[in-house]
């Protein structure tokens, strides 16, 4: 971090999932910002990312979380889903940041320079800190549409193709909270 450049991470959760949508998180910690359980989301436990939201939410300079619906998805790809997910993130920042650092290899310009950082949510805070929003906000949604789409396993399995999943839709069919875009191929060509 340049002194005095308020920067702030973007990442993303749920890429690969079969169904529910992505959430993008962009966070700006304040630079003293340290907490031991900090890291790669996809590296701590689920009991750690959820002791550490509500610290992220309540020491960052400022955060936001947004999510990008299947239907969106379906609609524009993925990887545009993400990044358009984490430019909405950003222009949903109450302070507006200088810089941004974006997880992984691919972005597009919004109006702020930045540059990307492969696994940069396992260099930077901001990005690690973005990637624990993400998650958990993802986490908690898909436990919400588990309620509402019972039998899919959603609370456990967050909409990635586990064979519980694959299993489910055999039986139960596409719910509307299914991404029709990507799909294994163990699905074709009966389901979509």
């Amino acid at each position: 971090m340049q002194e005095g450049r308020l920067e702030a991470g973007c990442d993303e959760a749920g890429r690969g999932p079969l169904a529910g949508p992505v959430y993008a998180a962009a966070v700006i910690l304040p630079p003293d910002f340290h907490h031991p359980l900090l890291n790669d989301s996809k590296q701590m436990s689920r009991k750690a990312r959820e002791t550490l939201r509500p610290v992220i939410e309540s020491e960052a300079v400022a955060w936001a979380v947004v999510a990008v619906e299947a239907e969106e998805i379906d609609r524009i790809n993925i990887l545009n889903a993400s990044i358009t997910g984490m430019q909405r993130a950003v222009a949903a920042l109450k302070v507006k940041p200088d810089f941004l650092l974006i997880d992984g290899n691919r972005f597009k310009p919004c109006g702020i320079p930045y540059s990307t950082v492969v696994h940069g949510d396992a260099t930077y805070a901001s990005i690690a800190a973005a990637s624990v929003l993400a998650k958990t906000w993802r986490d908690a949604r898909m436990a919400e549409l588990d309620a509402l789409y019972p039998g899919y396993g959603w609370e456990r399995n967050a909409g990635y193709p586990t064979p519980e999943h694959i299993a489910a839709i055999r039986r139960l069919g596409l719910s509307p909270e299914h991404r029709r875009s990507f799909h294994p191929k163990e699905l074709e060509p009966t389901l979509f």
